[in-house]
């Protein structure tokens, strides 16, 4: 398995990466960081966001680096910070399309992030590559790596081999398709090259704007890496998230699930807001997993058809419209029109934690079938409650399971804990309905959270899901209120998803997953998108978001 446990949390020990004064991996505790979103050649914006970003709590601060001036003014920021704040907060080079970007970014920053998706250019199609082709480009990336390598070396910087779902190569779509293994393989390529030359000041991370495409490609990663005897510390984050709430479910449930399992080593929270608002919800993710360590031990069997690589809705028999092929539903305490039911209605429901699951109350379910509803008083819900639903899996017990949790917190708290300890459940295919509580949040908020976290796991779609990306120094317009406009527009609509980005490095990537997209195509210009073809485009931005309307009217969805 890619975890030493599923049910008992034990962090996963890595190699060590130092990013300036910054470690990241071992067992050391995990780092946040943020990416800036000014235009890297304005040093003095620049320096005091990056300043804002520490004062918040980030131990690393990210930059886009276009171009080699870009790459070169990120030493006069670092300096900037130094003289004015008396900051030194370790600066990273973000580096896209241009190897030799990465090669001046080194000598500056004390990170630089490459792409393997668009590190050289590629040299045929997602639907096309000869054995020719194929080896021109792998020997393009040995050539253009080493000398990366050989700066970082030199500078004694890191590097951060970044993957992402919306930038894969065509090479790795022609040779994995549009897949987990697709993302993973580009990592370990590049992973591999770096050993070959005894490199190993790494950090990885894979990601993806869909939760569950994350949460299954960064398990794959460390599976692989585990065969091949590597050990190298996991930078985590769900691209694109978002903002408000979407945004901070989004991530809680994707970081959060991993955590979990002692996967992750530094984290990045993807907002569309400012950057200083990353760090705060990064730390209350980071935070959750402090309770987890040396609690009480579950022993229990993992079952044999369960594939934590692939989703897999677990089966079950409809009993009273819960389970089978239904949605999971929402439970509320009171009735609420987005709810599906009250208490009220399932007080007949037997109500079970994990001990109580014993031979007789199994073979009493079998017998007499009936939906049932799981809690857990246990500092490690997550790990008892798959205990309870592989142990219904093992002795063929397929009856609806209704998952309950009661907190007593504030909503912007119940916000994350609850979308990691219910999204970490039903991302591995668990669950036919939530029965969400707060004694310091009211039944309608408590609906609208379980839904969002539905929405998060691809469990149930019940509201649009905006795709956008958190704006950086290569954003061609201004996002946060664009996204605003969008959202106002359209936030009646249902079920269907809206990417919502900057530039072309993952927008027209990420439109994959999405129904429709709005991309930055150049200062002030638009291109709209359906699925991955673009419909329309440099539409004037003043006027792209009627245009998007538009589309949406003349596809029937108004």
């Amino acid at each position: 398995m890619y975890t030493q446990s599923l049910f008992n949390y034990h962090r996963r020990n890595t190699s060590i990466t130092k990013v300036g004064d910054c470690i990241i991996g071992g067992q050391h505790h995990i780092v946040l960081q943020s990416m800036g979103n000014t235009d890297t050649n304005d040093t003095l914006a620049s320096a005091a966001q990056a300043h804002r970003i520490y004062q918040a709590g980030g131990e690393i601060v990210r930059f886009t680096t276009q171009g080699k001036k870009e790459a070169q003014n990120i030493a006069i920021i670092r300096q900037t910070l130094h003289d004015q704040y008396h900051c030194d907060v370790p600066l990273v080079a973000d580096v896209h399309f241009n190897a030799s970007v990465a090669e001046t970014a080194a000598e500056t920053a004390a990170k630089v992030r490459i792409n393997p998706g668009n590190f050289v250019t590629p040299q045929g199609t997602s639907s096309h590559y000869t054995t020719a082709q194929e080896k021109k480009e792998e020997e393009m990336i040995a050539t253009a790596l080493h000398r990366v390598i050989e700066q970082c070396k030199n500078k004694h910087v890191a590097l951060r081999i970044g993957v992402n779902h919306g930038s894969l190569s065509p090479r790795m779509m022609f040779k994995h398709g549009d897949t987990p293994m697709g993302l993973v393989m580009s990592c370990i390529e590049f992973l591999e090259l770096c050993q070959n030359e005894d490199f190993h000041n790494i950090v990885l991370s894979v990601k993806a704007s869909n939760v569950v495409i994350m949460v299954e490609t960064v398990r794959l990663l460390v599976e692989e890496m585990n065969k091949r005897e590597m050990f190298y510390p996991l930078h985590l984050g769900v691209t694109e998230a978002g903002d408000g709430e979407d945004g901070r479910v989004k991530s809680a449930v994707g970081i959060g699930s991993l955590l979990v399992d002692g996967i992750g080593d530094t984290i990045r929270v993807s907002l569309s807001e400012s950057p200083e608002n990353e760090i705060p919800v990064a730390k209350q993710i980071a935070n959750y997993t402090q309770q987890l360590t040396g609690i009480q031990h579950i022993d229990e069997t993992i079952n044999k058809q369960f594939n934590p690589f692939v989703y897999h809705k677990r089966e079950s028999i409809e009993i009273d419209g819960i389970g089978g092929n239904n949605a999971p539903i929402v439970i509320s305490q009171t009735t609420n029109e987005k709810a599906d039911l009250t208490l009220d209605n399932i007080k007949h429901l037997p109500r079970i934690q994990y001990a109580e699951l014993t031979p007789t109350f199994i073979e009493k379910l079998k017998t007499h079938p009936t939906a049932i509803i799981l809690y857990s008083k246990s500092q490690h819900p997550i790990g008892e409650m798959r205990a309870c639903f592989h142990r219904l899996m093992n002795e063929g017990v397929n009856v609806p399971v209704i998952i309950e949790r009661t907190y007593d917190l504030p909503y912007k708290d119940l916000q994350i804990v609850a979308a990691i300890e219910l999204g970490a459940l039903f991302i591995d295919g668990f669950g036919n309905g939530i029965i969400l509580k707060s004694t310091q949040t009211t039944d309608e908020q408590c609906t609208e959270l379980a839904l969002s976290i539905l929405q998060a796991t691809r469990s149930r779609m019940s509201k649009v899901e905006y795709i956008a990306c958190p704006s950086c120094g290569r954003t061609m317009f201004d996002l946060t209120t664009t996204l605003q406009q969008i959202k106002q527009a359209t936030a009646h609509l249902k079920a269907i998803k809206i990417g919502v980005m900057g530039c072309i490095v993952n927008g027209p990537g990420e439109m994959a997953d999405a129904d429709y997209g709005y991309v930055g195509a150049g200062r002030g210009k638009i291109s709209l998108y359906k699925k991955q073809q673009c419909i329309e485009k440099n539409i004037p931005e003043e006027q792209a978001v009627q245009k998007l309307i538009e589309l949406l009217k003349k596809d029937g969805i108004q």
